[in-house]
């Protein structure tokens, strides 16, 4: 007792800075070159567990009710369903290239963008039946949604353009030229951000038209776009440059950059403001101080790829035992 107040006192007649606790829960990393997900200990910082897949996972997504984490497997042409608390399988059914995806915000639809067989799908909401494809030229990549869930706006990676359908008429509203190779598609503030990963900029489109109104220069080979739910803030990674930049939501002005090597993906935040983020070449995931700009990383598998944290799972050494 006497040596823990002993510590106490040193701790604050020497301002030594007592480690903050690490979050809690945890993360599932998709492994796309190593056909497995990673599941990580939030608190260790360590992989626990692996699940293997059919071959190539790239993006996932909390389903509307939270109970399930939905997987894409490319290759395998399959959506895994996973218990988002402990990464126990819960179903697998069969669907044609899930690359990336995702619910419109009411729920009623789910659209997947598939991009081996440069096709759009839109599917039912609550039951996933498919309801028009849409053939397009060329590659299909990442997509978002107006706020009012009426239109889906998909880049076209290969094609140097932006697509946006009509949902409710099925219909498709425009396509427009955008960038070199787009890739992260984000709805902000009335407009469609679009990153190219071929070029140094994010597009700000007119989203009645498509029409390109600014460029935003982030850095080289911007290629996805996350808005932290704390902030509010705008997060850019420029994967060829390596590194991470934030905007302000405000301006879309470039506020801080910060060096992350080995190809910067996809970013997920920790309830206290930290980003995880997949280092696509370095078999890696940094997590991100953005307050003091310290970096630490995590082993995973080979091509990690999408991420998503879930802080309120079970205690890690209960899951990874199951």
């Amino acid at each position: 007792m006497r040596r823990l107040f002993s510590c106490l006192v040193a701790v604050f007649l020497l301002g030594v800075s007592v480690p903050a606790a690490r979050a809690q829960g945890i993360a599932f990393i998709l492994n796309s070159a190593a056909a497995s997900i990673s599941v990580i200990d939030m608190g260790a910082m360590k992989e626990v567990r692996r699940i293997p897949v059919l071959r190539e996972p790239h993006h996932l997504v909390l389903s509307p009710d939270r109970k399930s984490l939905m997987v894409g497997d490319t290759v395998g042409n399959e959506m895994l369903f996973l218990d988002p608390n402990t990464g126990d399988i819960q179903k697998r059914i069969p669907l044609s290239d899930p690359y990336q995806f995702g619910f419109s915000p009411d729920a009623k639809f789910f659209v997947a963008a598939a991009l081996a067989r440069n096709q759009i799908d839109v599917y039912d909401g609550p039951t996933l039946k498919l309801l028009k494809r849409f053939q397009v030229v060329k590659t299909p990549s990442h997509l978002d949604y107006s706020p009012d869930s009426g239109t889906v706006y998909v880049s076209l990676q290969d094609s140097d353009k932006t697509i946006a359908i009509d949902l409710k008429a099925l219909e498709v509203k425009w396509t427009m030229p955008v960038g070199k190779t787009p890739a992260g598609v984000i709805w902000h503030d009335g407009h469609v951000l679009v990153a190219n990963m071929g070029a140094d900029y994010v597009s700000r489109l007119r989203p009645s038209d498509g029409k390109e109104v600014e460029r935003i220069v982030t850095g080289k080979g911007a290629h996805t776009i996350f808005r932290s739910p704390l902030t509010k803030v705008l997060w850019v990674n420029n994967r060829a440059g390596g590194t991470t930049v934030s905007l302000d939501p405000a301006t879309l002005k470039v506020t801080r950059t910060y060096k992350v090597s080995g190809g910067p993906d996809d970013i997920d935040f920790t309830p206290d403001g930290k980003l995880w983020i997949t280092r696509r070449w370095a078999e890696k995931v940094a997590v991100l101080d953005p307050v003091s700009g310290a970096i630490e990383d995590i082993k995973v598998g080979r091509s990690p790829h999408g991420l998503w944290l879930n802080p309120k799972a079970p205690a890690p050494a209960a899951v990874a035992a199951r």
